[in-house]
Order: C-alpha cells, then sequence, then structure tokens
C-alpha cells in the first residue's frame, strides 16, 4: 500500500487531538496497567461485598469472607486465581468439623465456593471486573450427596415394638417412642379471629 502523505498528515492530528504518541501506541501494556490498577484488593473492596450482603449471606459466608481476607486481602481481585479458591475449597472440606450427620466437609467446601461467587458476582455488578473473568464461576460446586434419611423398614418397625413391648430397656423404648410421637403431632394453633399462640398440643387421637 503507497504511504499517503494526506492520510499521514491527518492520522498525526488526529493523534495530537487525543493526547497519543507513537510511543503509547507501542506499548499497549500500559493501557491495560492503567486499567487493572482501578480493580481493589479484596480488603478494600470486601467491605462492599458484606455491606450489600443480607443477614443470611453473612452468616452463612462470614467465616469463609475471612478466611479469604486472612490469605488473599492484600491481592486485587483481578489476582486470585481459580486455583487458589479450589485450594481452599479442598482445605475448608479437609478441616470441617466431623459430625454424626456430616458429608466429610461437602457443605465446607460448597460454602467457600459459594462465597467467593458472592464476591464477584458484586464486583460484576459494580462494573471492576468483565463478566466471565470470574475464577469463582469456572469451578464446579461438588455434587449434592443423596440423603443418608430414609423410611423405616417394616422389619426395623416390628424389632421396635418387640423391644418396646419386652426386654429390660422396654420402658426406655416406650419413652421414647412417645417423646417422638409426641413432637410429630406438635404445631401452632391459631384461635379464630385470634394471633397465633404459643406451641401446644393438639387434641387429636394419637399419631
Amino acid at each position: 500500500m503507497t504511504n499517503d502523505p494526506n492520510r499521514i498528515a491527518a492520522a498525526h492530528l488526529l493523534l495530537d487531538q487525543l493526547g497519543v504518541t507513537l510511543d503509547d501506541l507501542n506499548r499497549p501494556d500500559s493501557v491495560t496497567s492503567a486499567q487493572m490498577s482501578s480493580v481493589p484488593t479484596l480488603a478494600e473492596y470486601l467491605p462492599h461485598v458484606i455491606a450489600a450482603a443480607g443477614p443470611g449471606a453473612n452468616r452463612t459466608y462470614g467465616s469463609y469472607w475471612q478466611r479469604m481476607l486472612t490469605a488473599w486481602g492484600h491481592r486485587r481481585l483481578d489476582q486470585i486465581t481459580a486455583s487458589d479458591i479450589e485450594a481452599m475449597q479442598h482445605a475448608a472440606a479437609a478441616t470441617a468439623r466431623t459430625r454424626r450427620n456430616g458429608r466429610h466437609g461437602r457443605h465446607a467446601g460448597e460454602h467457600v465456593i459459594a462465597a467467593a461467587r458472592a464476591i464477584y458476582t458484586r464486583a460484576i455488578a459494580d462494573n471492576l471486573i468483565a463478566p466471565g473473568t470470574s475464577p469463582a464461576h469456572r469451578i464446579a460446586k461438588p455434587r449434592r450427596l443423596p440423603s443418608p434419611r430414609r423410611a423405616l423398614t417394616a422389619h426395623e418397625l416390628d424389632q421396635i415394638n418387640t423391644a418396646a413391648r419386652t426386654g429390660t430397656a422396654a420402658a426406655s423404648v416406650r419413652r421414647r417412642i412417645g417423646t417422638g410421637r409426641d413432637r410429630s403431632c406438635r404445631h401452632r394453633v391459631r384461635p379464630p379471629g385470634g394471633r397465633r399462640t404459643a406451641t401446644r398440643m393438639h387434641q387429636q387421637p394419637p399419631c
């Protein structure tokens, strides 16, 4: 292509009007650095997330946000990687408190991802990072395990009834069965035209 002196002069004039030099055009990293410098650190931005979150989110994610603050508070939001979040997810699952109905820390791992997603969803809404750049949304949440709860089988019910009628622990078994039946029959009663009263036993035949 032949260089047109008139076009070159027009281009120089346009660059002068924009305040851009040829050196600026040859250093694209300078523009990127300026954009990146506007992204806050986690320590700077987390108070905004906490203030915007509801009480339920603060109760559920508060401890995980504090853990993230300790680990990554000095880093910008765009410097935290999916690998960082996934590593914290595994650490939370491994150190979760063991309970009788626990799921081997799976819920703790889920909460780490959900807490990180809450931060980055807010950052996207505030135009601090571009949609699609959230590291938290690149990690798949672990699938929920089936609930271990189930109905008693007919054989198990027969065993309970037998234990309630006979044996040295019969009285204790009967008390426990009665307590469970009483609790299952409890519900709140609203008198006609009145306010909801305290919980009390509804007078019905045994459940």
